[in-house]
Order: C-alpha cells, then sequence, then structure tokens
C-alpha cells in the first residue's frame, strides 16, 4: 500500500521475522522465570503486543508513562512520569519494552526510577536503536533493528498522534530529524 509521504523502509514480514527471533530468545534467556514485562507507553504497545505472543515462557505486563516528545518531535530533555507500575517489582526479573532509543534520555530515565524500586535484574528491548543521536548511553540487551538517523512512524510510532496503525515501519519522506526541531 502506497502512503504519499512516506518510504518503508522495514517491511511487516521483516518486522514478524525479528520479533519471532527476539521472542525465542528472551524465552531461552529467561527460562524458568516469570519476568515483568514493562512496555513504555505509547510507542511500544504493539511491539510489545506482537513479541509476547512470541514468547514461550510465562510473564506479566504492566506499562508506564512519561512524557517528553507530546506534540513536539524533538524533546526538550526533560522527563516526568504521567502513567506509574501497577505491580511490585522488588526482587523481580523486569525487561522494559520500548519501540525506538533515541538520545536515550527518556530510557535513561525510566531505568533509573525503576533501579529504586530493587528489582532483581532489568533489561532492556528496543525494537529500534537509532545510536547517531543518543546523548546517554543505556545497556540494551535485545535490539531488533538498528536505523539512521530519520523520523520514522509506523508500528506503534507516531508523528503528532498519527500513522501508529501502520503494519511497517516507514521513513518521512522530505523529513529531517534535526537536533533541536524537527522539519518537514
Amino acid at each position: 500500500m502506497k502512503r504519499k509521504g512516506i518510504k518503508i523502509i522495514i517491511p511487516k514480514r521483516e518486522l514478524d521475522k525479528r520479533i519471532r527471533e527476539l521472542g525465542s530468545k528472551i524465552s531461552r534467556d529467561y527460562a524458568g522465570k516469570e519476568p515483568i514485562l514493562i512496555g513504555i507507553l505509547k510507542g511500544s504497545f504493539i511491539f510489545l503486543a506482537d513479541l509476547v505472543r512470541q514468547m514461550k515462557i510465562p510473564h506479566q505486563i504492566d506499562f508506564i508513562a512519561v512524557a517528553s516528545y507530546g506534540q513536539e518531535v524533538v524533546g526538550s530533555g526533560a522527563v516526568k512520569l504521567i502513567k506509574d507500575l501497577s505491580v511490585n517489582i522488588e526482587e523481580k526479573d523486569v525487561i522494559i519494552i520500548e519501540d525506538i532509543v533515541d538520545t536515550g534520555l527518556t530510557l535513561n530515565f525510566i531505568r533509573k526510577n525503576l533501579l529504586l524500586r530493587s528489582p532483581k535484574s532489568i533489561e532492556i528491548v528496543t525494537l529500534l536503536d537509532r545510536k547517531e543521536r543518543r546523548k546517554v548511553e543505556v545497556p540494551i540487551r535485545y535490539v531488533g533493528f538498528a536505523i539512521p538517523n530519520e523520523f520514522v512512524v509506523g508500528y506503534g510510532l507516531d508523528l503528532a498522534e498519527r500513522y501508529r496503525n501502520l503494519p511497517y515501519i516507514a521513513r518521512v519522506e522530505g523529513a529531517r530529524l534535526a537536533q533541536r526541531k524537527f522539519e518537514l
């Protein structure tokens, strides 16, 4: 399906294949355990739903939400918690599920916040890793795809709350991901 202004960079079949691989790897690594999967809202919900269907181990799911981007495309660096967990993660194995790691600021904030709650372990899985823009290094154990410094939408990722429903990852044509602002 063609959509004006966007170009598919990771088709659905590649997403499906890689998510199967990630689910298998996590299932092997956590055999005999019951991790708590923490999805970062809103962007990770589609990835998380597909990932858990590929996992062969018992697990719990919860969500956390932070504000950093809002209607903007590039965050200010300030992050605040807007939806907290409903489960206790003390002495539990925790896996943070993220849609995209960009600057690392949001994920670093969340990871530090969760570490204060004394989990047994904490790991990170991200669908997309955009290392070129990293400001803070975060330890990512599982990566779906490394992507270049382009603004992407689809599969849960949005542009001003649109395009989350696309079944693939697409680059916004004519867009440039600037250091402080998004230009179209």
